[in-house]
């Protein structure tokens, strides 16, 4: 039993806010994830489209292909229209030997809207969620068949986005649809992450290390600001440099026998937070968590 460590590349290139990093380049961010310890990388948007080219940029940074984000839309379309969009993705990471197709729905999300309150995002009821979860199921078995995982991404500002969404979302769908576990959305979103990975464990397939500082998620509670708001303010950061306990978390990771990504997402503004130090602080924070709970990271140099 193991765990590798990948991150996004979010801290070097924010595609919500592309502005706050334009100082940074995709390729700084690859050599230095590498040069920090990290073995994968989940997809950006400034990467190559295609897979061989996808391909020989990972292979020239001797990084894996770890996830990626892809923004579903099944709340208004059909099944086989939402397969058809996201089939080339899926192809793909099929092709590259992804662990995962990160997937969110994004047809109502406030997520990347900065005048809208992140407090004002959709909430289902238990039915809406049902029949969602229906048509996701079905999403999620031709995904399995093409040879891919889907991992839902409960996100601030979306209609799953607190631990009672989990909740029925996982109860309203098939064993097919996997969760990823993000620390920092739950927290934010007003849910004990550790309570929730004890409850669906048994559905985590990926795993995201988001560390947020929760003064400021509060402040930004408390003055109806945005998701986007609330990135530029600081509220995330990186594992061990917020109020999340991760020896809690790493040690049911252990107990649950997790074999997985553990991938690092802080998106933070540059300057006031140097990308290549804090995700080297984060990286050194989940190896000594690792250690501590006794679970073994594969490819530490």
């Amino acid at each position: 039993m193991s765990v590798k460590i990948g991150i996004s590349p979010i801290a070097w290139q924010n595609d919500d806010l592309p502005d706050l990093t334009a100082d940074y380049t995709m390729e700084q961010c690859l050599s230095e994830s590498r040069q920090i310890g990290y073995t994968g990388v989940e997809r950006g948007r400034r990467m190559p489209a295609d897979t061989e080219g996808l391909r020989r940029y990972l292979n020239e940074a001797d990084l894996a292909l770890c996830g990626g984000w892809c923004s579903g839309s099944l709340m208004v379309q059909d099944v086989q229209t939402e397969i058809d969009m996201i089939r080339q993705q899926v192809t793909q990471f099929v092709a590259l030997d992804a662990p995962c197709v990160v997937y969110a729905e994004c047809s109502n999300t406030v997520q990347g809207d900065q005048s809208t309150p992140v407090v004002n995002r959709p909430k289902l009821t238990r039915d809406d969620i049902r029949t969602y979860g229906a048509k996701l199921t079905e999403v999620a078995k031709w995904m399995k068949g093409e040879g891919m995982v889907m991992a839902y991404h409960h996100h601030m500002g979306s209609m799953i986005e607190d631990g009672e969404d989990v909740d029925w979302l996982m109860e309203h769908t098939g064993e097919e649809v996997t969760l990823l576990f993000d620390t920092g959305h739950l927290l934010f979103g007003g849910s004990d992450p550790l309570s929730v990975l004890k409850k669906w464990g048994h559905r985590v397939h990926h795993v995201h290390y988001k560390d947020i500082r929760c003064h400021v998620t509060n402040l930004i509670r408390a003055r109806n600001g945005s998701f986007l708001d609330a990135v530029v303010a600081g509220a995330f950061t990186v594992p061990g440099d917020g109020c999340i306990d991760f020896g809690a978390i790493t040690r049911e990771l252990k107990a649950m026998d997790y074999n997985g990504w553990i991938v690092v997402e802080a998106e933070q503004d540059p300057a006031h937070a140097n990308p290549y130090e804090y995700s080297k602080l984060g990286y050194e924070h989940i190896l000594k968590v690792c250690d501590d709970a006794g679970l073994t990271v594969d490819g530490r140099g």
